[in-house]
Parts: C-alpha cells; structure tokens; sequence
C-alpha cells in the first residue's frame, strides 16, 4: 500500500472548527471524572494505568473507563485518554492490546506525542481519534500541517505558544487547535525537561516527574550559602495560568478545545474552574457584544488557586515576575468542607458527606454548577440517626446540615482555610 492510499484510510472531514469551544477538563479518578462532568465539562481526560506522564495520579483502570464513558454520555461528554509518553523499546510490548481496549470502552480519543503510539492506533484502532499531545512542542503552522497530512483532526499547541502564533496556525491550517488555558505551568519547555531525570532517576517524560522546579533549594557563592537555616529558600517554579479575563480573544483567535491542567488537583480545584469557564463561555455565546467578565468569576477563581496567576506566554514571554523565587503562601483561601449527597425539601436539612473538619457555628459556602452560590453558618446538624453534633471529625461521615436554600447531589460546601 502507498502512502497515499494509506492516507485515504485516516481521519477524512471538515473537523477545523467546532461550533463552540469544547470545555477539557482534567480527572485524575473517577469521582473527579464525574465531579468535571457534572459542573460543565464537554469533555474530560484521564489517565489510563500505561503509557501516560501522571504516573502518581490514581489512574483508570479499564472497568472505571467504561463507567465514565457511560457517565459522561449521559451529560453528552465524551472521554480522551493521555497515552503521551515518549515509549521506550520495552513499552511497546502490549501497546496494541492497550489501544484496542481503549477503542472497545468508548474511549473517543488519545492524547499521544510518540509517532510509534499515533502509527499504532491509528492502525489497530481506527475508531480512536488521534489528538497530537504538548508534549511535542508544536509552535509553528508548518508542523501542524505535518501533523495535519499524517491523519490527525487536532493538536494540542505547546503552553509556549502566543496569540499571534495561533492565529497565524488557524491562517494556513484548516485543523482543530487545542489550548492550555488553566493550571500549572511546566518550567522548562513543554516536554523536554529532564531535571527530574538527573535528580532522582525518575523519566518526566515517562510519568515520573518529581517537580523538582518547585523544591526549595540553596545558592552558593564560593562554597558559602546565601541563606541562613531560618531564611525561605530559592524555588523556580512558574506562576500558574488563567485566561479567564481573556476569553473572548481566545474564541475568536480560533482555538477549539479550552484545556484546563491538574489531573493531580482537587475536586474542588476541578469543579471550580469548570464551574467558572462554563459560565464564561455560556455567557459569551449568549450575547458576544455585551459579554463582561463578571467579578464574581474572578473571586471564585481564586478560590480555588494553588499559586499565583498569569497569562502564561500568550500576550508576552514571561519573566522574573512570572516565577516563583521565595516561599510562597497557599494562595486558595478555601477548603473543600463536604459534598450534598441528598436534601429534604421538606426539613430543609441536606445530607453532607465531609470531606473536611467543619463545625457548628462557622461560616460556610455551598457551590453548584451554573452559578448556584449562597453563605451561610452551620447552625445546626446532626449525625444520619439525629444525634446533635458540634463538630464534623470523621472523614466521609455523612451529616444532616440545615440549609438556608435548596440544594443538590453533588454541590460543594467549602470553608476559609483554617477555620476549624
């Protein structure tokens, strides 16, 4: 068979531009699958138990796949699978096997950098779109093209990638372009650090990565150090992305898939963001001339950050004042206190499963998808037999709350950080 005609049998169609952003967000296992769904998400990616760079997060195994596909259907969400690592030769073996699974759950697409894995699924599992992972550092027009004539409907640029860049790639590629909006920002270059390798034998590239950018470390001048044993040490980590200020010139400058980082973060980390970008898009398409990005968009952001924002390398290349040099203090001033499992219009009270200490007296915030917010204080709970209770100790121990307003399975009821 020629390369030509090889070519024919790969992806064929108009896939450039969706009718709106689809809305990516991360799931590190299967209740943050269904958390991401739930508050927004068009889709979620996940890591399988091979061949992806998040060796620490708890991973799918293939029965959990199959119920969060099925999960995620009914929302009309579908499921990416990162498979991005660069393969070695001993990671071959059983690659085929994977990616027909992979086909028979449902999954609608892989994440991949390694041509050997794109060849492989393309071959053995043609019902996998093939979507082109950072981890290759695409930043020009000419390699999406490449990417583009090889089979594959979309690629996910590099996090250095600028505005300009992209609207020069949409300019001559007819292809979906999927961005990082949200989240951590990698130190080095997309895909090609290898600290983590020096430092402690663990392949970043492999699933390993240690983050040795954000460990703290000394400087030396001519053998002595420059701190003292009580003085922060150096870091050099990056500040993280948001681009929820700039939405708008993100749809417009053309990119497809909104990406949200943070397969190892939180429910709460997760359900917020998707919460917030979700309304933000709704809004937009609702009526682009008179869209504001709305305070409360911002603050609930914030609620959720895990260190301070930017906007990464889209209006500039970041400097001094995009990294992190000195200890840093936890920038979310929120804690992820319990999820409503059930509510009684009729008593008013919700059933909360804690998932932090919170107790009687203290004020609480209960979140849900699309926009549903309200303060209260805790002024009465009890245990699931009625039992009055001061305090929620007990991790996952299920408390009757009464509530100010009307609440739903799986809102959220967070606390300020510290105040137990």
């Amino acid at each position: 068979m020629t390369i030509a005609e090889k070519k024919t049998q790969r992806f064929q169609g108009k896939r450039h531009r969706l009718d709106r952003p689809e809305l990516l967000a991360p799931a590190g296992n299967l209740e943050k699958l269904k958390f991401a769904v739930h508050y927004g998400a068009d889709a979620v990616y996940i890591g399988g138990q091979k061949y992806g760079l998040r060796s620490n997060a708890d991973n799918f195994s293939f029965e959990e796949m199959k119920e969060g596909v099925e999960f995620a259907a009914r929302y009309g969400a579908k499921v990416f699978v990162a498979t991005n690592i660069y393969a070695h030769n001993e990671d071959i073996d059983g690659l085929e096997e994977y990616l027909r699974k992979l086909e028979e759950v449902g999954i609608a697409a892989i994440i991949a950098a390694d041509p050997a894995i794109i060849e492989t699924a393309q071959r053995v599992a043609p019902k996998l779109e093939v979507h082109l992972s950072t981890q290759q550092s695409t930043l020009n027009w000419q390699a999406v093209q490449f990417w583009k004539d090889e089979g594959l409907p979309r690629v996910v640029l590099a996090r250095e990638t600028s505005f300009q860049e992209i609207a020069e790639i949409k300019k001559h590629v007819d292809i979906e372009i999927e961005a990082f909006i949200h989240g951590a920002m990698c130190s080095s270059f997309s895909g090609r650090c290898v600290l983590s390798n020096h430092f402690t034998d663990r392949d970043s590239n492999r699933g390993g990565c240690c983050q040795s950018c954000r460990w703290k470390y000394d400087l030396f001048v001519d053998d002595m150090p420059l701190y003292s044993e009580d003085e922060d040490k150096f870091t050099m980590g990056s500040k993280d992305l948001c681009m929820i200020e700039y939405l708008p010139e993100l749809i417009e400058v053309g990119v497809d898939s909104f990406k949200i980082e943070g397969r190892m973060k939180s429910i709460h980390y997760v359900a917020t963001v998707v919460n917030v970008y979700r309304q933000a898009i709704d809004a937009y398409f609702a009526d682009p001339e008179q869209f504001e990005l709305k305070q409360e968009w911002v603050e609930e952001i914030n609620k959720a950050a895990n260190r301070p924002l930017n906007t990464g390398f889209f209006l500039d290349t970041p400097g001094a004042e995009d990294h992190i040099y000195e200890a840093e203090e936890k920038a979310a001033p929120y804690d992820f206190a319990g999820v409503v499992l059930e509510y009684d219009d009729q008593t008013g009270f919700a059933v909360v499963q804690q998932r932090n200490h919170f107790k009687l007296g203290q004020e609480v915030e209960f979140v849900g998808p699309k926009g549903t917010f309200f303060k209260q204080t805790v002024s009465e709970m009890t245990d699931r037999d009625g039992a009055a209770l001061e305090a929620a100790r007990h991790p996952l121990q299920q408390i009757r709350i009464r509530t100010l307003k009307p609440v739903h399975p799986m809102d959220m009821m967070r606390k300020k950080t510290g105040g137990k």
